[in-house]
């Protein structure tokens, strides 16, 4: 008999020992209160408390997601906009923080969405819908730094806030969008025209260039004759000093045999001094002299004839 109720007693000391095993993770911590007061911190780890006296609270260090569900706010150019948001926070893992976390708030969770639902109404009423949706970096500033003065006694830390989304009335999106449609075509038109305008002033300025290249050619051209027609009057007045009178003659006579001019030759006169006579040159006489200046081609050819 002594002997079953000593194993009953054993029996019920190891379930009761059993029962006070904690098991705390590393991403959790725990709160002991013992006969309802606040008895000690645990961090991660295997623990025990003596049950039914002892109670151990698990908080969750890891960041948490929180959302700011829907709500329609009236903008400062009396337009009704849903608003969403979204809150990341975290637990800090210290000992005062996670006692502040479960004393000083009751559910901080829900505390801090509605929360941050009343700061957006704050913050978006005094926008427009239009600087509300420009401006989202700094609603987010704002509200992430009114959540942190607000919950300073909370234990938590609110990493970062972000808008999920601004949405304006049906009606005020489709006209937003026929005002941003018009604004972009009014863009195209504008790059249109002036790619145009680009492209006539670059062929105005191709037929300016061209024009000024002819000018210049013919230029160096009439410079050019004007250097031959230099060289030949100072060989002449060299070379020919007193002839060059006769020079220019020759030069008729080689332009106009060049333009095949006709000339008519008498029969009994010879080519040179056809020629000679063109150019003003002394004609050859049968011989092979000079005849007199200002005796005729013909006559010289005639005097050389022997006489019957």
């Amino acid at each position: 008999m002594i002997g079953i109720v000593i194993v009953i007693v054993l029996v019920a000391v190891v379930a009761i020992a059993a029962n006070g095993i904690r098991v705390v993770r590393p991403t959790t911590r725990g709160l002991v209160e013992r006969l309802g007061k606040y008895h000690h911190y645990t961090g991660p780890g295997f623990h025990w408390i003596i049950p039914g006296i002892d109670k151990m609270y698990k908080v969750d260090m890891r960041e948490q997601l929180v959302e700011a569900q829907p709500q329609v706010i009236i903008t400062n150019d009396n337009l009704n906009a849903k608003v969403d948001a979204q809150v990341y926070l975290k637990v800090k893992d210290d000992e005062e923080s996670v006692k502040a976390s479960q004393y000083n708030v009751a559910n901080y969770e829900f505390q801090i969405v509605n929360l941050a639902r009343t700061t957006l109404r704050n913050i978006i009423g005094t926008l427009s819908l239009k600087s509300a949706n420009s401006e989202r970096g700094k609603i987010n500033e704002e509200l992430q730094k009114t959540l942190k003065v607000e919950t300073a006694n909370w234990g938590i830390a609110v990493i970062r806030t972000e808008l999920k989304e601004i949405d304006p009335p049906q009606d005020v999106q489709e006209t937003m969008n026929k005002v941003v449609k018009a604004e972009n075509e009014k863009m195209a038109a504008v790059d249109f025209a002036t790619a145009v305008e680009t492209q006539a002033d670059g062929a105005r300025r191709a037929e300016i260039k061209k024009a000024e290249g002819i000018k210049q050619a013919k230029i160096l051209e009439a410079e050019g004759e004007a250097q031959a027609i230099q060289l030949v009057n100072d060989a002449a007045n060299k070379y020919f000093i007193g002839n060059a009178q006769i020079l220019r003659k020759l030069e008729a006579v080689e332009k106009a045999l060049q333009n095949n001019a006709k000339v008519v030759v008498p029969a009994d006169t010879q080519l040179v001094n056809v020629v000679g006579d063109l150019a003003g040159v002394l004609p050859v006489g049968a011989d092979g002299r000079a005849a007199p200046r200002g005796t005729p081609a013909s006559a010289a050819g005639q005097s050389a004839k022997p006489k019957a």
